[in-house]
């Protein structure tokens, strides 16, 4: 499953949505929620637990000027990888 994530984890319930994540899935951070991409952060931390494939969209992260924070441990994509990713899991959970 993809499961796209828009909200910044300090704003949502980010324990309740990671027990939803499991080590077959993708997670894409987009608008609000590439502050979670962030190196050394407790919620990338978290996320990387999980298993999971950790994306972030790359024009979100540069609207915010976190190009220099974020993990290594994260690939950031185009809005041609968000296309590539939604081929690729035919379930899609948007949070």
């Amino acid at each position: 499953m993809l499961y796209t994530i828009a909200t910044s984890p300090f704003k949502c319930d980010f324990p309740a949505i990671l027990r939803l994540i499991t080590n077959n899935d993708a997670v894409l951070l987009m608008q609000d929620g590439v502050v979670a991409a962030i190196a050394h952060s407790k919620y990338l931390a978290e996320l990387q637990n999980s298993g999971a494939q950790i994306y972030a969209l790359d024009v979100d992260i540069n609207a915010r000027g976190l190009q220099k924070k974020i993990s290594d441990n994260v690939s950031i994509i185009t809005y041609q990888g968000f296309v590539t990713l939604t081929e690729a899991h035919k379930q899609h959970f948007a949070l």
